[in-house]
């Protein structure tokens, strides 16, 4: 079985992210033959259509991160009802310029940590929308809405025990659907 390099995209730039230690968390449940790699999106430039074709060094670097990648697995925050402009500007960064998408044909999947009950849904149905436009096909079940709360992650940094089995029945999901979308 070959091996699929997962680009992972994390929407928040906050040091201490439930969305980057939930991606930290997931690519330990890494069927074998999926490799998940974070992608950085922090020092991306604000997306400015005049640089198209002669992008600055950090924006090809992270196109070619993209490119590089079979899958992408997207981990989102809701920020007022919505996704940060930090992963807007990313999505926007690797679309760009018109016709040289790196996001067209890669499967995805989105998941996202809330500390609000119903985590980070809206956030998801949007960048969902995104997706759709940038030809991707994104894994639709199972959702992840996960709420951040006492014992979602153990000492160690791993799913603790009350989430594991869902969350690696979606690790699971996604490592299928990116092997259908080879």
């Amino acid at each position: 079985m070959s091996q699929i390099k997962v680009a992972v995209i994390v929407g928040s730039l906050r040091k201490d992210s439930f969305n980057r230690k939930f991606a930290d968390a997931i690519a330990r449940l890494a069927p074998e033959g999926l490799v998940f790699e974070q992608v950085a999106i922090d020092a991306l430039p604000l997306y400015n259509q005049d640089h198209d074709g002669n992008e600055v060094d950090v924006v090809k670097q992270f196109r070619a991160q993209i490119q590089s990648a079979q899958a992408v697995l997207f981990l989102t925050p809701e920020y007022n009802r919505s996704i940060p402009g930090v992963l807007k500007n990313a999505l926007d960064q690797g679309s760009r310029p018109y016709g040289k998408s790196v996001w067209a044909g890669k499967p995805a999947a989105v998941a996202g940590v809330s500390v609000g009950a119903i985590g980070t849904a809206l956030a998801q149905q949007h960048l969902r929308n995104v997706l759709a436009y940038l030809d991707m096909p994104t894994l639709a079940q199972p959702e992840i809405f996960i709420q951040a709360k006492d014992g979602l992650f153990a000492e160690d940094g791993s799913i603790g025990t009350g989430s594991r089995d869902f969350v690696n029945g979606f690790v699971q999901k996604f490592a299928a659907w990116a092997r259908k979308h080879q």
